[in-house]
């Protein structure tokens, strides 16, 4: 389909407003944080991002806290982990591995039907579909006729092999039976190692429904991602939520042609941007929070330039020597902007956050920022069951900072 003319002309201001305001920051900390109010928030970003780094604290925690404040991360491991009743997330690859509200379980079924036909799996998992058939069925057959199981409970002495990268042919298989839905993550030990479970005996009646159609699944995926970015490019939808590029484009085509979406000149963007119809471009958005990097705002860093004039990167995997911020490096937005950075460390031995380092960025005034962002931090260190903030008083915000800290 060409698209003759987009339907509005959204300023970069607008943008980023609309980015802001569509990701559930609400600035009443006042209202106790309530499981409800926990899912709603979850559900205006679709899912919360999983990932093992437990240098500050569990990356899924955290986006919670950045749009609600402090809240009790009990709350989150019952809708994630409870039993049927309470349980309302399940654990799959969204847009990496993420929890996802179970109403959304249907919407993923064609993916798990892709892998289950072997589309799109990597050689380890391709390999042993193909070689080992046998292992994926007992261990599927042990599962359904014994229970809850983690890939290490099932694996014999000597299982390893540098053929799978450090994994056993056990695991690979855990991960096929996963990918493919045929088992659910019960819950997570402390080593974050999955243990295993039938669909239907952790989400019950939700398994078993019949399967939404890809075509209207991923058009229901692409609706929620544009609430979730409140404009955004036909890549920005498609990464969101990992689609495949043409089913993406085909998408997208289909719900601009039905109205469902509209087109939009966005100022600075070289593509066209897609919202919904009725979206108000004029919407304000002004939040203030600390954001982890697995945070739905920061995922890709690209639309992160585009929108905040922001360059920011991981810098976990970069030796120590050549980090430019840190290790663990925590973005801080102030009214809408990104004013400075933060390298944060959960010092749980003596009960302190450590602010390792700090940076403020260009055309920002340290007066200005540091007092705003020490109570963040200080509520952060609340959050994680610790006793205050102790400020590494390295460079020169890092030493302004750490004498608000001391003030």
């Amino acid at each position: 389909m060409i698209i003759d003319k987009p339907a509005i002309s959204i300023s970069a201001g607008q943008a980023r407003n609309l980015a802001l305001g569509a990701q559930g920051f609400d600035p009443d900390d006042s209202r106790p944080v309530t499981k409800r109010r926990i899912m709603k928030a979850i559900r205006q970003t679709g899912m919360l991002q999983v990932d093992s780094v437990n240098v500050l604290t569990r990356a899924h925690y955290m986006p919670v806290f950045s749009r609600l404040g402090v809240y009790d991360i009990a709350d989150l491991d019952q809708l994630t982990w409870g039993n049927a009743r309470q349980r309302k997330l399940f654990e799959y690859w969204g847009h990496e591995a993420s929890m996802i509200p179970v109403e959304d379980y249907g919407l993923y079924r064609w993916r798990m039907a892709d892998a289950a036909d072997g589309k799109g799996t990597w050689g380890r998992i391709a390999s042993v579909i193909k070689d080992h058939p046998e292992l994926v069925r007992g261990i599927l057959e042990r599962i359904a006729k014994d229970g809850p199981v983690a890939a290490s409970d099932l694996e014999q002495k000597g299982a390893s092999s540098s053929k799978w990268w450090g994994w056993s042919s056990t695991k690979t298989a855990m991960e096929f039976l996963f990918w493919s839905g045929q088992v659910m993550a019960r819950k997570r030990r402390s080593s974050f190692e999955r243990v295993y479970d039938l669909p239907e005996r952790i989400i019950g009646d939700a398994a078993l429904e019949a399967p939404v159609s890809r075509a209207d699944a991923q058009r229901a995926l692409i609706r929620n991602g544009v609430a979730a970015m409140g404009v955004a490019t036909e890549a920005d939808l498609r990464k969101y939520f990992r689609l495949p590029t043409v089913d993406a484009k085909a998408r997208v085509a289909e719900m601009v042609e039905d109205g469902a979406l509209l087109t939009a000149d966005v100022e600075g963007w070289k593509q066209p941007g897609y919202l919904c119809p009725h979206t108000n471009p004029r919407r304000r958005a002004k939040p203030t929070a600390l954001m982890v990097p697995f945070d739905p705002i920061m995922w890709e860093r690209e639309r992160v330039e585009r929108i905040f004039g922001f360059n920011y990167r991981i810098e976990i995997y970069v030796p120590a020597e050549k980090r430019q911020y840190g290790y663990y490096v925590l973005p801080f937005m102030q009214n809408g902007e990104f004013v400075a950075r933060v390298d944060l460390k959960s010092d749980r031995q003596h009960g302190i956050l450590r602010v390792q380092n700090a940076h403020l960025e260009d055309g920002c005034d340290a007066t200005d920022v540091a007092g705003e962002l020490m109570a963040h931090l200080g509520r952060l260190s609340r959050f994680l069951g610790l006793t205050g903030v102790d400020v590494v008083a390295g460079n020169p915000f890092s030493v302004y900072l750490a004498a608000q800290n001391k003030a």
